[in-house]
Order: structure tokens, then C-alpha cells, then sequence
């Protein structure tokens, strides 16, 4: 019996992490890569250099041996690519019409919208009078956001006159994407919650993590919540699986909330594996990237506990393999996700288990200090 082939379109770390869960698994995972040098080309079983926007490259992604299925490891996938999915005969998983609500901001709120789901004030923004007209409402001060494209802190700004975003307005108004106001949220802490669906309808939820995000990146990430009622969990469970199940959402879903004084608001959503969601490897029975390659391929999902009292992942931002020699805890997991420095990019994670909340984070953010600057905190 050969091993099915899982498709996926993206090279990076998403990618790149699902290769072992394929590997366990006995999948083979075929991933179409930017380059040779893209994240996910190492590890990946077989690869396909190009761009989702190249229909030769997509053409050899979907050729004989067939994969059972294409998925994703980002959102930024064109129409084309489903209608060669489909011409192919081969599912793609989540498809456009759950896809489209993970791509266009703006879709996504009127949608959240109609199944009656918490969201922040929002507008659609179509030039100065909308951007003036809704900061005189919100207390001068909204997020303005690119509908579409906008990822990690890009295509987001914090405006406070009409002036902070004439550069947008006036893209939008030469073709470029719509563009989004929502109220600036005055918000306790930031939340995510994952659940996987697979087609055939069972779903499973982690529990409730928080986050914290610096200069727009996930930098840490603490299972469960610290602190979190139980109601408040199962209404965040709840949030996820009528968004998935509404929107007929196949494979891992990510819903990242605000929590405030009054409740949880939605603020993104992310139909794959999430960087919210990296403490699964160590910190679940089932990881997110074996819960996907489940999901998309419609076998049983696995369980999801936690398997310790409390899981605390730190990103890493500068890739010191020097420094792994100095990492003195024996505990600390390191995944270092193949890529290049740059200023702010993260490079890796750190992840650290335990049965105390206060030394689990101590541990996790000393590890995290230990690769990311060679030292401790």
C-alpha cells in the first residue's frame, strides 16, 4: 500500500513542521517552495519549486503519483489554484469558500456579523470622510487595516486623523486593497483558540491559550490561560466551532480574541496551523500539524489535552546555533525554523512544560533569552 500524498502550498515553517507529524504518520508530504532555500525544502519529502501564482508549478504539484489532497500553509492562494485543484480532481482543503473569509478582513467581519458573533466596531473605509467620520465616533483614535494581504503587524496602523492614512486611501483609490477601520479595543489580553474540523463534521478544540504579540509577531504564548473562567473558555470553544462549522472551515482554525471587561471580541482568524498554536508539539497529546494532515485527509481526530499542567513557548528572533550550547535547561524544547536573520524576524521558538505556572515562564522566557541573544534574561 503506498503512502498518501498531501500536497501543500507555502514553504515556510508551517510547512516545515508538518513534516514530522507527515512522517509518523506515513504520509508523504509534497510542498510547492518558493526556492531551494525556503523553510519547509529541507525537511519536506518531495518538493516543487515555484509560486501558487505559476500554473506549471501547480500543474507539477498536482501531477501523477496524485496527491489525496492540497492544502495550505498560508492564506495568500489565488482562485486559479482551485480551479486547477478541481480540473485535476484533487480536494483543496480548507477550500475558497471558507478561505475567502481568512483572506479578505472585511468579508470576514460581515460574516462574523450575520452568525450573530462578537466583533469590534468596524467600517468599511472608502476615503477621508469614512476615516473622519469614524474617528469622531471612536474617541480619534481606530486600527486601520489593509482587507487584504496583511499579515505578522503589516497592513495594520493605529490612526488618529484623517492625515495617518491619506498614503492607504490614496492606494486604495489607484487599485489597490479596500481598506478596514475598527475600533481601537481596550482590551484585557489577547486570546487564540484552535479547533480542527474534518469533512465528514467531528471537531476538537485546545484549550484556550493566551498570547502576547511585540511589534506584531507572536512572541509568547502561555496553555492554558492563566487565570481564565471556565464559562469564558467554553464560550471561545464555542466562538471556533460555530465559525468552522458555518463556514465549512476543513483542517486546523485558528480565532484570535480580545478579551475585555464586557466579554470576547473576534479579531483574526487563520484556516491553518497557527503560531498560537506551536505549543502543541510538546505541551498536547495531538499537535496542531498532525490534527491538520487528519483533518484534511478525513481520519479520526486525535485528542487534544494537554499533556502538563501548563506549556510556555517563547519566539526566538535571531538564529545563534552557538547559543544551544549554552542553553542549561534540559527541558527546554528548541525549534528553530530554518530561515534567515533579518532584524525582527523570528527564527525559532522555545518551548518549556511544567507543573507550576511561575517557574514554567520563568524557564521559557530564560531559554528564549538563552537563543535569541546568547545570553540570559
Amino acid at each position: 500500500m503506498t503512502s498518501p500524498i498531501v500536497a501543500v502550498i507555502g514553504g515556510g515553517q508551517l510547512a516545515r513542521m508538518m513534516t514530522p507529524a507527515a512522517t509518523a504518520l506515513g504520509i508523504t508530504l509534497r510542498v510547492l517552495v518558493e526556492s531551494d532555500e525556503a523553510s519547509a525544502a529541507a525537511p519536506a519529502h518531495e518538493t516543487v519549486v515555484g509560486l501558487p501564482t505559476d500554473p506549471d508549478a501547480v500543474a507539477r504539484l498536482l501531477a501523477a503519483p496524485r496527491p489525496e489532497v492540497v492544502t495550505w500553509e498560508h492564506e495568500h492562494i489565488p482562485a486559479e489554484v482551485f480551479d486547477a485543484c478541481e480540473a485535476a480532481g484533487v480536494p483543496a482543503r480548507p477550500g475558497l469558500g471558507a478561505l475567502r473569509y481568512a483572506q479578505d478582513k472585511i468579508a470576514m467581519r460581515q460574516r462574523m456579523d450575520e452568525l450573530g458573533l462578537p466583533s469590534p466596531d468596524w467600517h468599511a473605509a472608502l476615503g477621508d470622510e469614512d476615516v473622519d467620520r469614524f474617528l469622531a465616533s471612536h474617541g480619534g483614535e481606530a486600527i486601520l487595516k489593509t482587507a487584504r494581504g496583511g499579515y505578522d503587524g503589516k497592513g495594520v496602523r493605529v490612526i488618529r486623523s484623517v492625515a495617518d492614512a491619506h498614503d492607504w486611501i490614496a492606494a486604495e483609490a489607484a487599485g489597490g486593497p479596500r481598506l478596514l477601520l475598527e475600533a481601537k479595543v481596550p482590551f484585557t489580553r489577547e486570546l487564540a483558540v484552535q479547533v480542527a474540523r474534518r469533512p465528514s463534521g467531528e471537531m476538537r478544540t485546545w484549550p484556550v491559550v493566551e498570547s502576547i504579540q511585540r511589534d506584531g509577531v507572536c512572541s509568547e504564548v502561555t496553555a492554558p490561560a492563566p487565570g481564565l473562567a471556565p464559562e469564558r473558555a467554553e464560550e471561545a470553544a464555542a466562538i471556533a466551532r460555530t465559525i468552522a462549522e458555518s463556514l465549512d472551515v476543513t483542517g486546523v482554525l485558528a480565532v484570535e480574541l480580545f478579551e475585555t471587561v464586557d466579554g470576547l471580541l473576534i479579531n483574526e482568524l487563520a484556516m491553518r496551523p497557527h503560531n498560537s498554536g506551536h505549543w502543541t508539539i510538546d505541551g498536547a497529546v495531538t499537535s496542531q500539524f498532525e490534527q491538520h494532515l487528519r483533518a484534511v485527509l478525513d481520519l479520526p481526530l486525535g485528542e487534544t489535552a494537554a499533556s502538563a499542567p501548563w506549556t510556555v513557548l517563547g519566539g526566538a528572533r535571531t538564529d545563534l546555533p552557538g547559543a544551544l550550547a549554552d542553553l542549561d535547561d534540559p527541558g527546554a524544547r528548541v525549534h528553530l525554523y530554518g530561515k534567515g536573520v533579518r532584524p525582527g524576524r523570528k527564527v525559532g521558538h522555545v518551548t518549556v512544560v511544567g507543573r507550576e505556572r511561575e517557574e514554567t515562564y520563568a524557564r521559557a522566557v530564560r531559554s528564549a533569552a538563552i537563543v535569541r541573544d546568547g545570553g540570559a534574561a
